[in-house]
């Protein structure tokens, strides 16, 4: 049974930090891409960063240079470090990766970032 745990969400102050987890398991096949998006209250579901196997990243525009995007391809877990949080990055953080067949998400966690 394929699985995304996400952990490291929370309450956070403007201008800090933290570091999303997101391990995957269950998945017979090699994964390719892993990444990030996330909803905020009232809005579509965006894209907000991914990494492929090779290490090739994308981030969305409004996090980039705040956020950075790693994975660990022996461990299938995939890291989200946010730096220089603003309260527009507020939202419910969602996982994903895919094995070129098929696309899986984790429950996702909750970020909000308020003084």
């Amino acid at each position: 049974q394929a699985q995304l745990v996400e952990s490291g969400g929370g309450l956070v102050q403007p201008g800090g930090s933290l570091r999303l987890s997101c391990a995957a398991s269950g998945i017979s096949r090699s994964i390719n891409r892993m990444g990030w998006y996330r909803q905020a209250p009232g809005k579509q579901r965006e894209l907000v960063a991914y990494i492929i196997s090779g290490g090739t990243t994308n981030y969305a525009d409004s996090v980039k240079g705040r956020f950075a995007i790693s994975r660990d391809n022996a461990k299938n877990t995939v890291y989200l470090q946010m730096s220089s949080l603003k309260p527009e990055d507020t939202a419910v953080y969602y996982c994903t990766a895919d094995d070129r067949l098929r696309n899986y998400w984790g429950q996702g966690t909750q970020v909000t970032v308020s003084s």
